[in-house]
């Protein structure tokens, strides 16, 4: 489980990397990590996940600029959800999907709440992967992916005409190789979910005076949630879904 965990935190720390680069058209590879601000060069000691932030105080060694919660956020975050998956599903094929969803909702998400854009590049690099682990691990009934993936597709499509942009195209794809990992209900659940989630942390924000509703708001952390809890926790959701209405 510990090897897991580090796993996942070094990782989370990498796919940070591609969700700030990757929207810029910059290599993931070269240059190397620098200071946004003052553009020193982090030495291996500057990149160690989560331990580095709390060793230099949230700020640059050099020129004192802050460094974004962000970072060592979504290392915690990408290492606690690869524990969960190991715990719920074990050494078993499944795995390897579950840690390639989680990775693709990583990405997403750092990307998304710094420029609003899910880029094309990553969905594309993703949908291979998947379609790959499903062919090899294939949902029952082995077509369920297909529905899933045309109706997380035509869904938010449908919104997004009915609310004249109110979707953007990036949350559009993103929920087609949602829909292909989770199969026909689960891509439902997850986009209720979301909805739910982000309609709750939005008028939430509007009281609180920290968000303007005029402007967009990033909506790839809310389907992130919505997705992973689908994921993992389908079967309760149904559950209690089937005792309430009977």
């Amino acid at each position: 489980m510990l090897y897991v965990f580090i796993l996942g935190l070094v990782l989370g720390s990498f796919f940070n990397v591609v969700g700030i680069r990757i929207p810029r058209n910059q290599s993931i590879v070269s240059p190397p990590s620098a200071c946004l601000n003052c553009g020193r060069r982090l030495t291996p000691g500057d990149l160690i996940p989560v331990l580095s932030y709390i060793w230099l105080k949230g700020k640059c060694r050099d020129c004192n600029a802050g460094i974004s919660p962000l970072y060592p956020v979504m290392e915690l975050l990408t290492a606690f959800l690869f524990v969960v998956a190991f715990d719920q599903i074990g050494f078993q094929w499944e795995l390897l999907v579950a840690f390639t969803l989680i990775s693709l909702l990583a990405i997403v998400t750092v990307s998304d709440l710094n420029y609003m854009i899910i880029p094309d590049r990553v969905l594309v690099f993703f949908s291979v992967l998947f379609v790959v682990e499903r062919v090899l691990i294939p949902l029952s009934p082995w077509y369920d992916s297909l529905l899933g993936a045309a109706t997380g597709f035509l869904l938010l499509l449908a919104i997004a005409i009915v609310s004249k942009g109110g979707m953007g195209g990036g949350d559009i794809k993103l929920y087609a190789v949602i829909g292909y990992v989770l199969g026909l209900k689960g891509v439902l659940l997850s986009f209720f979910l979301a909805a739910l989630i982000g309609s709750v942390a939005g008028l939430a924000g509007i009281i609180a005076g920290r968000i303007n509703r005029q402007k967009p708001i990033p909506f790839a952390p809310f389907i992130a949630t919505g997705s992973i809890l689908a994921y993992f926790y389908s079967e309760p959701f149904y559950q209690w879904y089937l005792d309430f209405v009977i």
